[in-house]
């Protein structure tokens, strides 16, 4: 299973990190270890923190974990709890945070999980397999409405209108039950000449498996945490993979970056209104044409990384 997941900008992610033999590092996205074997090789004398929601990557990841160290934790958990559950073991400051927001590689491939629109399965795509809502239960429960919603907000689909329509529609019939049922219904609501540049019903699936799994809504409570937990001198990497969330990182970095509008140009800005933290990229780090070529689903990834200096 670990051999099918290729971490994406794992060299660029680990060196942002500026790891040292002791660092007490957390990785808030585990899937199947990639990123946390790598952290885990570099701080012998340090611990690794783990979060995941995924029994199965667990189970995967504490196996690949073992063969290095013993120096880690799992924590089965949702990031969004990441320092009630850090407190919990009396940690209150760290000297690294990395999350990894893509769906790993086998939850894509793994067809039951329904995370896929080119294979056919059960619609789910839960991260967290005890979570109550489904994409079924999206697909078949929701109004027109809300459905248009989430295809607009999530997906930024330009027929989301008309796609939640035909879903609607459908449902009048029967219920939806299968992936494949529902990239059909999408296929009828999307004019022929925009189906030859991407698949149609990618950004629908992105929006669908988004609401699911909340990923927006706790992004932000997630990324102020990980921002209070840090110590002077740490960093927080985000690697992200489509525009929302990528939005996001980067508006609450450049808020914690700016210097008071009340200071700004002045020539000596007293040390208490100068920021707390600072860009270590100005711009976002993106793979190489080489780990493209590996690689294509790193394609849409984007790394930014911020340092507390105060």
């Amino acid at each position: 299973m670990t051999e099918k997941h290729v971490s994406v900008l794992l060299k660029e992610s680990i060196s942002s990190l500026n790891l040292k033999e002791n660092s007490i590092i957390v990785d808030c996205t585990l899937g199947y270890g990639g990123h946390s074997s790598n952290i885990l090789e570099r701080i012998r004398k340090g611990f690794l923190f783990a979060f995941d929601q995924d029994s199965e990557a667990i189970r995967h990841s504490t196996n690949r974990l073992q063969q290095i160290g013993t120096n880690f934790t799992i924590i089965k958990s949702n990031f969004v709890h990441l320092q009630e559950e850090l407190a919990k073991r009396n940690v209150h400051e760290v000297d690294g945070i990395l999350f990894d927001l893509g769906v790993s590689s086998p939850q894509l491939d793994e067809k039951e999980r329904g995370f896929s629109y080119h294979e056919d399965a059960k619609l789910d795509m839960r991260m967290d397999k005890d979570l109550p809502i489904s994409a079924y239960d999206v697909v078949n429960n929701y109004s027109k409405e809300e459905l248009t919603r989430i295809f607009q907000k999530y997906g930024e689909d330009r027929f989301a209108s008309n796609i939640a329509k035909k879903i609607v529609e459908y449902r009048t019939t029967k219920k939806i039950e299968t992936t494949l049922e529902l990239v059909d219904i999408i296929k009828i609501a999307v004019p022929m000449k925009f189906r030859l540049d991407k698949h149609p019903a990618k950004q629908i699936f992105q929006a669908i498996r988004i609401e699911v799994n909340h990923e927006l809504d706790v992004l932000e409570p997630a990324l102020d945490q990980a921002l209070d937990l840090i110590k002077v001198g740490g960093r927080v990497a985000v690697i992200t993979f489509h525009s929302l969330e990528d939005r996001l990182v980067k508006n609450k970095f450049k808020e914690k970056t700016a210097i008071d509008p009340k200071v700004k140009g002045l020539p000596n800005i007293p040390a208490t209104y100068l920021p707390d933290f600072k860009l270590v990229n100005t711009k976002a780090i993106i793979p190489s044409p080489e780990e493209l070529t590996s690689n294509p689903r790193a394609r849409s990834a984007k790394l930014r990384v911020i340092e507390r200096i105060k």
